[in-house]
């Protein structure tokens, strides 16, 4: 006697297979998809405590080689000329961009007070992923960086 004995899944079960697997494509897709955003903040954060540092350690040498004239007067990180403006590194690239020698797709731009994305979709949002860079006005108004990442995809 023959038994007939089924030899693979049915119709039914195949789209079974399908739909659940399309439910949990579409539940995890969007945790996915965020990560790209949150590294990007993530990145700029970094960003902005290596600017933070570099002010406080620029600012650090020129006090301790007595350079703090409104303007004129350099320092040497890390074998790169930092020109300065009352002791602080100078919204240029031969001041903080020099101070803190950034890569990658985190850049100081030409204009001198914004360090952000200069690739990528984040870069098209560089009014709301940036970090502004406020030199020096005096030798009591030090200078500032401030961060916005309200909006880095």
């Amino acid at each position: 006697m023959r038994l007939n004995r089924q030899q693979g899944f049915t119709l039914i079960e195949l789209i079974m297979v399908i739909v659940i697997l399309g439910i949990l494509a579409a539940t995890a897709l969007p945790k996915f998809s965020d990560m790209s955003s949150n590294a990007r903040v993530a990145a700029l954060k970094g960003a902005y405590g290596a600017v933070s540092s570099a002010i406080t350690i620029a600012h650090a040498q020129a006090l301790v080689e007595n350079k703090t004239n409104a303007s004129g007067d350099t320092i040497t990180m890390e074998g790169a000329s930092v020109a300065l403006v009352y002791g602080y590194p100078a919204a240029t690239a031969g001041g903080i961009g020099n101070a803190v020698r950034l890569t990658g797709d985190i850049s100081f731009t030409t204009a001198g007070t914004i360090i952000g994305f200069s690739t990528g979709v984040a870069a098209a949002n560089a009014a709301t992923c940036q970090i502004t860079y406020t030199a020096a006005t005096s030798a009591s108004a030090p200078a500032t960086a401030s961060i916005v990442s309200s909006n880095c995809s």
